[in-house]
Formats: structure tokens, C-alpha cells, sequence
């Protein structure tokens, strides 16, 4: 019980600190949860300085993949605003709709639920908000929306990689998984029928969704039927080939307005001015290339995926603390730091970072004929917009870190076994929640299926409930905290210049990620 309590405190303390009247911001109550619980680790549960240490290394060296994706796309969205490509698509945008609804369902749901498919690691809202923001709405209200409507296609994401990638160590055959991956989507196919309309009434009067409802249903309908369908077969497409369909569709129903109120309601009352296509496909064009090479370069059928996955040794160095191993791919990885089995890995092509946000950048500058000044203001004002992220990211890998030394005793599983111990099998009506948690804290589905996916399938055999549909909770817990997710809030925040609005954000998306875990777990109980 002490266990489980010195376990729990150190969380508990961080959300108060995060969500109390005049709140600490990220950069400091992160590493001063890392700090209490490195100190508990120390005299509480006995783990070796030398442990602690490598981990200290290993977190801030793993704050390097989320910070590299983060600088990407601000270095992308200034680079577009500074170019004058963000006006043009702001008007063309409005030329489609002028309607509030239309416009936050087409890139803030459908385009978003497509980037997710293809590419994952936060690269949704860190493309779609800043969109949304240059269309005139509110940067810390897109944030939250964003942060609640890129949830459902997360199963799914990166090509599937939290569902293949997240339970490949269960030794799940692939019927198994798939099945896993069909009653996932099934979940989060019937809370999406509620879930991305809450997102928008954190923009949008109950008003005007009520007046937009049949275009909001069938904007969502678009996406999740080819997606539901697509994962009865396959766990790697379902969210890039059902954004891509949902994203036409939902096009065209806002071109004609199907579904929309008659009357436009706009953000700005500009009167919209006709765009001349090569206008828009030179604005549209960094954006176009960025989709093509996340996708090319996530389909593992063509070839790409697994080039920049090359494992292959090319360079071995010996640094004094540690093993340096670089691969013909250019995958980075320490190992046995402070002589431990602390490890870090960077997958230097394959990070949604250098390839595709940087590269586009590097193409565009010439190609909308940016001068140097214009060049030198983009990567000044995304230097000066990481440094605050970068800080609280290492607090919080640092603290993840901690919180999982101890193997099988470790605070985190100690805190997820209690809480199966308690409720039996009940255990299906919480599961999600534990998936939730794990995202949290790691800022990934992926991570917290490969944390908690053991749990979830122990817990499933030792209480007598169907393994698959533990497991489709976990996923869909995962992807659901996506919305709570410290990582990503600190990464939408970022690339949309809010500051210390952390505590403040996951106060409001908490409640449509709890209500996420009710409606699955209903669902579940008729699978």
C-alpha cells in the first residue's frame, strides 16, 4: 500500500501544480515532479545513482525526437506565414466556405485525420492548427480542439504503428491483432459521433453546431465509415486512406453546401476575392509536397519506409560513457549508458523532423522566391519559440523515465496493477483510462501500448475478460490521451505561440477524454 501510495503522489502533486489557481507552467513543474520522484527512486526504492543518472541522460537525449518535430513545423508554419502562403490559403479556404463549422470540420477533423494516418507524432495539430489560427480563430481555443479531435484516428496512426508496432511484443498472431485493430475502430468510430462536436464548442456556439449538425455528421461519417471498414482487414490504412476520402467528401459537401446553414457565418468580413489556381497551388504547394513524402515514406510497400529504417551497422565509437551506434540510415543509438542497459535511439531520416518539415522548408525558400531577411526571421522566431518546450519536454522524459525503473515494480506498474487488483472484472470498464494515463505521461499511444500492453493482457487472463477487447481498450485509451497528453500540449502550444496555458488546457480536455472512456467501455461490453 505505501508502495502504491509514494507511486501515486508524485502525479498527483503535478497535476495540482498544473491546474491550480495561477498554476506553475510546464517548464518548471515538469522537472520538479522529475526531481521529487529521481529522489524517492534514490531513498525510497534503492535504485543506484548510477541508474538514475543514465536515465537523466536518456530523457533529455529523447527530448531531441518530439523538439526536432516541434522546430519542423514551426520552421513550416513561418516559413508559410512569412511567404504570404498562409493568406492565400486562408482566402481560398474561405472561397470553399465561409461557414465557421465548414472550415473547422475540413482541416481541423478530416485534413487532420488524414496527416494522422500517415504520419502520427503530433504532426496533425501541428499542421492543421496553425491553419486553423491563419483562417482568424483563436490560437489557444484551435489548440484544445485540436487536441480533441486528433484522438480517434490515433490507433491508426503512422500507419498503424501504435496497433502493430505498440502489441508486437504480446506474441499476438496476426488474426489476433487484426481483430484488436477491428474492435478498436469500432470503438472510436461510435464516440466520434459525439466527440468531435464537443471539439468544436470549444470555438463555436451550441448554436451553430445545432444549425451545421447535418454537415458536422456527415463530415464525420466520411472519415470513420472507409476507416471502420478498412480495419475489418487491415490495421495499417484505416486512418490515411479514411481521412484521405473523408477530407473529399467533406470538401465538396462545403463546396455546395450540403448540411450547412444557408446563412454564412464568417470569421473575418472580408469580402473573398476569386484565387487563381496557380495562386493557390503555389501557396498550397509546401503543404502538398510535405503529405506526399510522409506518405511515400510511411508505406512500407514502397520501399522508402524501410531504407530510412535501415538498421545495417555503418559506424561504431566508444564514448567513455556509453556505446555510439550509427546505422546506414543515420539511426542513432546509444546504448549501455554508465554501463547500465540504459539505452536512446534517434531515427534520424524516419522522424517526422529533418524528413519531411526541413526538406520542404529548404525547397520552398527558393521556390517562393523568399529573400535572406525574410529567411533569417523564420529560423530566428523558431529558435526563440523551442527554448521554453524544449526545457519542460526533457522534465517530463526525464520524469517518464523514472517512473518506469523498477521493471515489474516500478511506480507505474505498481500503479496500474493496483487498480486492476481492486476492480476484478470491472477491469473492462476502467481499461481505456490506463491506455489514457500511459499516453500522458509518455506523449504516445504507441509508448503506452508497448508500457501497458502487458498489463492490460495479464490483467484479461487473470480476471477471465477477452484478451482482444482489453487490448482494444488499451489502444483506444491510448489514443483518447492524446488529448491530456503533456508532450502534445506543449507541442500545439509552441507551434501557436501560447505560453504557460498548459494547466489551463488539460482542464477542459479532460472532460471529453473522460466521457471518450465512457462511451467505449458501453460499446464494449456488446463486442
Amino acid at each position: 500500500m505505501l508502495n502504491l501510495a509514494i507511486s501515486i503522489i508524485p502525479i498527483l502533486l503535478l497535476i495540482w501544480m498544473m491546474t491550480k489557481k495561477n498554476a506553475l507552467p510546464s517548464h518548471i513543474a515538469l522537472p520538479v515532479t522529475a526531481l521529487i520522484i529521481g529522489i524517492l527512486q534514490l531513498i525510497y526504492f534503492g535504485t543506484s545513482g548510477r541508474l538514475l543518472t543514465a536515465n537523466i541522460i536518456s530523457g533529455a537525449l529523447s527530448a531531441i525526437t518530439p523538439i526536432s518535430i516541434i522546430a519542423g513545423a514551426i520552421l513550416l508554419n513561418r516559413t508559410l506565414s512569412v511567404s504570404g502562403c498562409e493568406d492565400v490559403i486562408k482566402q481560398w479556404l474561405e472561397g470553399i466556405s465561409k461557414n465557421q463549422i465548414g472550415q473547422l470540420m475540413i482541416i481541423g477533423w478530416a485534413f487532420a485525420f488524414m496527416i494522422e494516418g500517415a504520419s502520427g507524432f503530433g504532426t496533425p495539430a501541428a499542421i492543421a492548427a496553425p491553419i486553423l489560427v491563419g483562417l482568424g480563430f483563436n490560437p489557444l481555443r484551435v489548440a484544445m480542439l485540436a487536441l480533441v479531435m486528433n484522438s480517434v484516428p490515433v490507433s491508426f496512426g503512422a500507419v498503424g504503428t501504435p496497433t502493430w508496432f505498440g502489441f508486437g511484443n504480446l506474441g499476438l498472431s496476426d488474426a489476433e491483432l487484426l481483430d484488436v485493430g477491428s474492435l478498436s475502430a469500432i470503438m472510436h468510430t461510435v464516440a466520434a459521433i459525439i466527440i468531435p462536436v464537443i471539439a468544436l464548442r470549444f470555438i463555436v456556439s451550441w448554436q451553430q453546431i445545432r444549425r451545421n449538425i447535418i454537415f458536422i455528421q456527415l463530415s464525420i461519417w466520411s472519415c470513420t465509415l472507409p476507416y471502420v471498414w478498412l480495419a475489418q482487414w487491415n490495421y495499417e490504412f484505416p486512418a490515411l486512406i479514411g481521412g484521405a476520402i473523408g477530407l473529399t467528401l467533406s470538401i465538396l459537401f462545403a463546396r455546395y453546401n450540403i448540411g450547412l446553414e444557408k446563412k454564412e457565418t464568417t470569421v473575418t468580413e472580408n469580402t473573398v476575392k476569386p484565387l487563381a489556381f496557380k495562386q493557390i497551388f503555389r501557396a498550397m504547394a509546401p503543404t502538398l509536397l510535405l503529405i506526399v513524402i510522409l506518405i511515400v515514406t510511411r508505406i512500407k510497400q514502397l520501399g522508402l519506409k524501410g531504407m530510412l529504417n535501415d538498421a545495417t551497422p555503418l559506424w561504431n565509437f566508444h564514448l567513455g560513457f556509453a556505446d555510439l551506434h550509427i546505422s546506414q540510415a543515420l539511426i542513432i543509438h546509444i546504448n549501455q549508458i554508465l554501463g547500465t542497459d540504459t539505452a536512446w535511439a534517434y531515427k534520424t531520416l524516419y522522424v517526422p523532423a529533418l524528413i519531411p518539415f526541413f526538406l520542404v522548408v529548404f525547397v520552398s525558400i527558393p521556390f517562393l522566391r523568399m529573400d535572406s531577411r525574410q529567411v533569417k526571421n523564420v529560423f530566428f522566431d523558431t529558435a526563440s519559440r523551442i527554448k521554453t518546450p524544449f526545457i519542460a519536454l526533457v522534465g517530463a522524459l526525464i520524469m517518464v523515465k523514472f517512473m518506469m525503473i523498477g521493471g515489474d515494480h516500478s511506480p507505474i506498474m505498481t500503479t496500474g496493477n493496483a487498480f486492476a487488483a481492486l476492480l476484478g472484472k470491472n477491469w473492462q470498464y476502467c481499461a481505456a483510462y490506463l491506455g489514457a494515463l500511459g499516453a500522458f505521461f509518455s506523449g504516445s499511444a504507441t509508448v503506452s501500448n508497448l508500457t501497458f500492453g502487458a498489463i492490460q493482457q495479464s490483467i484479461a487472463h487473470t480476471v477471465g475478460l477477452p484478451e482482444t477487447i482489453i487490448l482494444a481498450l488499451q489502444s483506444v485509451g491510448g489514443a483518447m490521451g492524446n488529448m491530456v497528453c503533456i508532450n502534445n500540449i506543449i507541442a500545439v502550444s509552441a507551434i501557436l505561440g501560447i505560453a504557460n496555458k498548459e494547466g489551463y488546457i488539460i482542464k477542459r480536455t479532460v472532460i471529453p477524454m473522460a466521457l471518450y472512456g465512457v462511451i467505449v467501455a458501453i460499446v464494449s461490453i456488446f463486442l
